[in-house]
């Protein structure tokens, strides 16, 4: 995510001249590892519940993968949607279609970086966290 997100896609936008080209590329690079989260999460959710058993609502493992995967489903099917309909319309600065893409791709940015921290906790805390909760 952080490769993507954080330098992948702004590289895109500052080598390409063209910012719509960029962008469709950026959403279809965004898209793919939208999918790819949704294999890698829902596979370490998988593996969460079955640690925990009948005391995963007690597991902050588990409860930070369905917030990520909540957060990707929100990105995927809700904001990315609507960013592409309003990119449709053709983005004249100044006109309301462009404050509202600029408002939902403001939503969609937030939402990756939250992803983006939260799974950088995961990272940064998991193997602490399996020796303190008996594999949860």
């Amino acid at each position: 995510m952080w490769s993507v997100g954080f330098v992948a896609v702004p590289t895109l936008f500052s080598v390409l001249d063209d910012r719509h080209l960029a962008g469709t590329l950026a959403g279809h690079i965004l898209t793919a590892m939208s999918y790819m989260g949704f294999a890698c999460g829902g596979l370490l959710l998988i593996m969460a519940l079955a640690r925990t058993g009948g005391g995963w609502l007690r597991s902050p493992r588990v409860w930070t993968l369905i917030v990520m995967l909540a957060i990707i489903v929100v990105g995927e099917y809700v904001l990315a949607p609507m960013i592409i309909e309003l990119r449709a319309t053709g983005l004249v600065k100044g006109t309301p279609e462009a404050a509202e893409f600029a408002r939902i791709h403001g939503i969609a940015s937030t939402l990756f970086l939250i992803n983006s921290l939260l799974g950088l906790g995961l990272v940064a805390f998991g193997a602490g966290a399996e020796s303190r909760d008996g594999g949860g």
